[in-house]
């Protein structure tokens, strides 16, 4: 195709023509208009749409404070903690400041992708055809942790140093690989100025490279198949005579205003976060993490950061007695699948050939509870991939499932805030009894989900979007 330029006028403005020459080089205004200026979204989105645009704001802020941590930052193990902590804290103007935006951007972070995740669950945005768009999104959320483990380790104090021997040491459980594996990502024998280094670097490079290109990947999946909204109806099964959706509004100018008032609510309550409660009592920087990492000396709890300690819980709960119970679900959930499911005959003999590996392992003298724990730990993470194939209900929005659906989410809910408190404090028999029966629960709400999703009396889906109060 033979390269061609639009005329412009002789008078039309200086920036309509640098525009136009960018335009017939590179398709900026047309990136634009097909991403956002021009993209038709539904017109009912409310409070849960705001939280995806508030995750690429505190993505930047992390990568922009990141750049100038890392200016004055030593990744040496005799030099990181006071880099940190002296150069950074204290001799670089405003470097407090940005130390500060940049740990209270990590919770922010993932406070702000769990209500993203919320949303998905309570609307179905997982649901066909969007399963491509969650996988993305579930990727981005791996990365995110990785990102923040790598990083844990990075300030070089007590916690972040402890924390991260017992994590890395959790891989050595695994039979056969596991103690070449823990050798393989310390770089030593123990975790030391080798670990520290490459840690560095996974945190401040590769990490970031997948992850930026994960979230276009996210946000082009998004656009390609359209956006959900709450009542779950597809805007595009019904067009005006352009081509656009009748229920839908181009993002821009609507939706950028409605987005900026997000961000200024959020930037307010971020900002006295970092002026007021930077370690917002020990949860978001670990009063442990201002003493420097001592290999000596062994914190009396050590625990992950509040990010972590849902699955850190499950871990935690996995228990030599606990294995028992295991069995026992695995035996009724194999029988539950045998009497109930329309998987084929094959699927189902292999699921049950697991299943009783698994059984046999959790028995005395074979793989210990140690084992298992990494395995559920591992699990609850990655069940989270399953969504878009579990999930049998014929609607997508909570909207129109039983009432009684809703309180399944609330107790799932209740589960997981009770998980992640226990993981921040010290174990105790009760807490760990605690921690078994909400790590069930856990386990429960998905494992069951092809059956409970598709139980009760649904309500019919309106054919166009609605802006009933709910």
């Amino acid at each position: 195709m033979a390269f061609v330029e639009k005329k412009l006028p002789d008078d039309a403005p200086v920036i309509d023509k640098a525009l136009n020459w960018v335009d017939s080089r590179f398709p900026l205004t047309k990136l634009w208009n097909d991403q956002w200026g021009q993209y038709y979204a539904p017109k009912n989105f409310n409070f849960w749409y705001i939280f995806g645009s508030l995750a690429m704001l505190v993505l930047v802020i992390q990568i922009v404070t990141g750049i100038f941590l890392t200016m004055h930052y030593k990744p040496d193990a005799a030099l990181a903690f006071y880099s940190v902590e002296t150069t950074i804290m204290r001799d670089v103007a405003n470097g407090a400041l940005v130390r500060y935006i940049h740990s209270t951007g990590a919770s922010a972070f993932f406070i702000v992708v769990y209500l993203h995740m919320i949303r998905g669950l309570l609307y179905g945005s997982y649901r066909k055809p969007r399963e491509l768009v969650w996988l993305f999104g579930f990727a981005i959320f791996l990365c995110l942790m990785a990102e923040a483990f790598f990083g844990y380790l990075l300030p070089w104090g007590q916690m972040s140093y402890w924390g991260a021997q017992v994590i890395v040491n959790l891989f050595g459980s695994i039979p056969f690989i596991g103690p070449d594996l823990s050798l393989w990502i310390r770089g030593d024998y123990v975790v030391s100025d080798a670990t520290l280094n490459r840690f560095f670097a996974f945190h401040v490079i590769a990490i970031p490279l997948v992850l930026l290109g994960l979230v276009a990947a996210h946000i082009m999946a998004l656009h390609e198949v359209g956006s959900n909204n709450p009542d779950g109806v597809e805007i595009k099964e019904n067009l005006d005579a352009d081509g656009h959706p009748v229920d839908g509004i181009p993002s821009h100018p609507y939706y950028t205003f409605h987005d900026i008032f997000g961000v200024t609510v959020f930037l307010t309550l971020f900002s006295t976060v970092v002026f007021f409660a930077p370690e917002m009592g020990g949860y978001f920087l670990e009063y442990n993490n201002f003493i420097p990492a001592d290999s000596m000396k062994t914190p009396l709890h050590i625990a992950p950061t509040w990010y972590f300690t849902p699955f850190y819980s499950i871990l935690r709960a996995t228990t030599s007695e606990f294995l028992f119970v295991l069995q026992g679900g695995i035996a009724a959930y194999v029988g539950l699948i045998w009497l109930r499911s329309q998987l084929s005959f094959a699927v189902k003999s292999g699921i049950a050939a697991l299943a009783l590996l698994a059984i046999v392992g959790m028995l005395p003298g074979m793989l210990d509870a140690k084992f298992w724990g990494v395995v559920l730990f591992g699990g609850s993470v990655m069940i989270l991939a399953a969504l878009p194939w579990i999930d049998m209900s014929p609607v997508k929005s909570i909207r129109y499932r039983p009432d009684w659906h809703l309180y399944v989410y609330l107790v799932f809910g209740i589960a997981f805030v009770t998980l992640g408190y226990l993981g921040v404090v010290p174990p105790s028999p009760l807490r760990e009894r605690i921690s078994q029966v909400c790590a069930v629960v856990y386990y429960g709400f998905f494992l069951l989900m092809p059956w409970w999703s598709a139980m009760g009396t649904f309500k019919p889906v309106p054919k166009r979007v609605t802006f009933a109060a709910h």
